[in-house]
């Protein structure tokens, strides 16, 4: 069963529970779910649902693969396919897709988000997709597994950073604190 929009308020509601200092930043997705459409489509405007993996390996550091489309190195995410039914499946998925890592060998932190990320996503004419905004529900996962075969219509590299390397400081101190 594809993931619903009462889906989403769920986990919207564990997550806050959890993190209630994030009311204000994730208000956009309230909106988008109070619009009534299909917020796991990639042609939902003016923003859409996607799951993003925070994998962190034996070594305690978090892997990152190098994007084709933006050219950043970015944590492994994408948008939701129909066949996920959770989002943290959908998370999963990208996970192992991009990164080649089988999802036996990668095991998830909790059924709740560490962190949801809104953030802009640039106009792409190759895609006649116009600007618009994401929302990504990102989980924690552990894994021993290096990398395996990368997905290389969208990825070029991978690389394991430190959690110190994060960008956003709230993921790095939500990381370090589940890590310890």
């Amino acid at each position: 069963m594809p993931i619903t929009a009462d889906h989403i308020r769920t986990t919207v509601t564990a997550y806050l529970d959890l993190h209630p200092e994030d009311k204000d930043e994730i208000e956009i997705l309230q909106d988008l779910l109070d619009s009534g459409g299909d917020l796991t489509s990639r042609t939902s405007l003016p923003g859409h649902v996607t799951a993003g993996a925070i994998l962190v390996g034996r070594d305690v550091r978090v892997l990152h693969i190098l994007h084709i489309a933006t050219g950043k190195w970015l944590l492994p995410g994408g948008h939701i396919e129909p066949s996920d039914n959770t989002l943290l499946q959908a998370a999963g998925r990208e996970l192992a897709e991009e990164t080649g890592i089988p999802p036996y060998l990668v095991t998830p932190h909790s059924e709740t988000p560490l962190h949801i990320d809104v953030h802009p996503i640039d106009a792409n004419p190759a895609k006649e997709e116009p600007a618009h905004q994401h929302v990504d529900f990102r989980f924690l996962f552990r894994t021993t597994a290096d990398v395996g075969e990368l997905q290389t219509d969208e990825v070029t590299d991978a690389m394991w950073r430190t959690v110190e390397s994060l960008i956003d400081e709230r993921l790095k101190q939500r990381v370090a604190r589940a890590l310890l």
